[in-house]
């Protein structure tokens, strides 16, 4: 099973932005944490980050026919972007959208979600650890479907 996580804007400055809501930790922290959670649950992971739509649109598209899922932080561009949107549904890969924070608990302009339309579960407010909930139920869910062995 290969998995793409994609995260969008921003992402990479954890442990210096927002520490009151994103926390101390770091970019290359949250990537270590994910290929521990990957290699301990047989899962072959590839990771990706950009602060630039187009780029993400292109890394979901790139996924079609090399992966079998996609974990992914739109970031910002979750309650603004009908292209992430749109690439989701287009490839038609099983996406899991994780957040670090609980974007229902913040402004009401973050309740809106775009790329979680097309998505199978939202994980959100949990950290990091949201992306283990997020990476383990794709798992569950690709076997379930019969997607993977």
């Amino acid at each position: 099973m290969k998995l793409l996580v994609i995260n969008g804007p921003n992402i990479n400055m954890l442990g210096i932005r927002e520490k009151e809501i994103y926390g101390a930790r770091t970019y290359d922290g949250l990537i270590g944490y994910v290929k521990t959670v990957c290699a301990e649950n047989g899962i072959e992971a590839e990771f990706f980050q950009s602060n630039h739509e187009g780029a993400i649109v292109d890394a979901i598209q790139g996924a079609l026919g090399l992966f079998d899922g996609i974990v992914i932080n739109p970031a910002a561009y979750t309650h603004t972007s009908i292209a992430i949107l749109d690439a989701l549904k287009a490839v038609a890969l099983p996406a899991v959208e994780v957040h670090l924070s609980d974007i229902y608990s913040r402004e009401a302009f973050r309740h809106v979600s775009y790329a979680g339309m097309a998505c199978v579960k939202t994980v959100c407010g949990l950290g990091f650890e949201g992306y283990k909930e997020a990476v383990l139920f794709l798992k569950d869910y690709l076997v379930a479907q019969k997607k993977v062995p």
